[in-house]
């Protein structure tokens, strides 16, 4: 691996480029994000939000590294404060720590999935010159926004995922090594069976016109 490019510990992109300029902002991610898919995804993005639905039986299957760069590309595309990326993305790839992260998150099973990310606030990015309280704002607003986009991702690339809301803060922040507070944690893997999703509200019942 050429030194002038860094990656986390333990994560380094699947593929890259041929010819690499550490100088050149955002390279690598729209190499990633343009790359040929390791097989024939879903590009009708509201065929995509139409499809996606929970799913908390995860099949033994590896999901594909290149699926994985993808999804964690996604997340780096979504719209921020500012543009400062509020948030930072948590990989957890240890299986023992996975098992702990199910018990911080009120012992749902669904957490030890093959893929996990912890998505954690991190107002420290945001530089505007605003109270601490908007700050923080801000950065849940950034990594919610990441995590959605990561999880459309999901389901373009043929993953299912689900969204954990419920969990011990504390805990999770332990677990994964960060002072950080976590916002979600999002699981993902190929689905034991593809469902077809629940029925929404009718319009008339969601929009208030003002």
């Amino acid at each position: 691996m050429d030194e002038t490019r860094v990656y986390p510990q333990g994560y380094e992109p699947h593929d890259e480029p041929d010819s690499f300029d550490p100088g050149l902002r955002n390279q690598l991610l729209d190499y990633i994000l343009k790359s040929a898919p390791t097989e024939v995804i879903d590009t009708d993005l509201f065929a995509v939000m139409a499809k996606r639905r929970s799913t908390r039986k995860f099949s033994e299957k590896p999901v594909e590294a290149t699926k994985v760069d993808k999804v964690i590309a996604a997340a780096d595309t979504a719209p921020t404060a500012g543009n400062y990326q509020g948030f930072e993305i948590f990989y957890v790839r240890d299986p023992k720590k996975k098992q702990l992260l199910v018990g911080a998150c009120n012992n749902q099973p669904y957490v030890n999935a093959p893929v996990v990310l912890v998505f954690c606030k991190n107002p420290s990015r945001v530089r505007f010159d605003f109270d601490e309280y908007v700050l923080k704002k801000f950065a849940i607003q950034d990594a919610t926004l990441a995590a959605g986009y990561s999880q459309l991702a999901a389901q373009a690339l043929g993953l299912s995922s689900i969204w954990i809301g419920m969990f011990d803060e504390q805990k999770v922040m332990e677990i994964i090594g960060t002072a950080l507070t976590p916002s979600s944690v999002l699981c993902m893997g190929y689905p034991e069976q593809t469902r077809f999703p629940k029925p929404r509200r009718n319009l008339k019942e969601l929009v208030h016109v003002v």
